[in-house]
């Protein structure tokens, strides 16, 4: 058994590259399993003792190549089943340029929303942050529900001009996870 692992350690010292070379050549094993798949052709040796019956190691040893190239092709068609024409129609949802758009427009509505009065900042946070409807915005805040309409009409209109946003063409200010965003019209 030890003789037998040896010359098998001498087949994979000599034969390595060649087998490689082979498995290149072989359709259905791409470049990136070529060293996959002669270990395999190898572990393969390993489970039999077959050094004393093999007189052409190399006959032998590209004889299990061809069959474990055409297993690994064969399962790699079944396990990622996949047109190639798929892959051009994938799009990365990540994009950087617009992430880092929405990262400056963030910044710029944090430094316009520091810039209001405290009661306003106030309101539109218990407004976006807490869902409260007018009454219960001035309920809590121990005001009337008309001057928590006109502090957030004021604090609208505070933040348009602050965002360069004349006020005919500014939507909806609405809450997301970042802050205040404005929701196109």
């Amino acid at each position: 058994m030890q003789q037998g692992r040896r010359r098998l350690i001498e087949w994979f010292r000599e034969l390595r590259s060649p087998l490689r070379r082979y498995l290149s050549r072989r359709v259905g094993v791409s470049q990136n399993d070529l060293d996959d798949v002669a270990q395999e052709v190898f572990l393969r040796l390993l489970r039999y003792d077959v050094g004393d019956l093999v007189t052409d190691p190399g006959a032998y040893l590209f004889k299990v190549a061809a069959n474990v190239a055409s297993e690994w092709s064969m399962r790699a068609c079944n396990r990622l089943p996949h047109e190639p024409a798929w892959l051009e129609d994938l799009i990365d949802s990540h994009q950087p340029d617009s992430e880092l758009e929405r990262q400056l427009e963030n910044r710029r509505v944090g430094i316009a929303l520091s810039k209001l009065p405290a009661r306003s900042r106030d309101i539109l946070r218990l407004h976006f942050s807490e869902g409260l409807r007018h009454q219960q915005i001035a309920d809590r805040m121990k005001i009337s529900a008309r001057v928590v309409k006109r502090d957030l009409i004021n604090a609208y209109e505070l933040l348009r001009v602050a965002l360069g946003t004349p006020s005919g063409e500014a939507g909806m200010w609405t809450p997301d996870s970042r802050g205040l965003t404005e929701r196109p019209s």
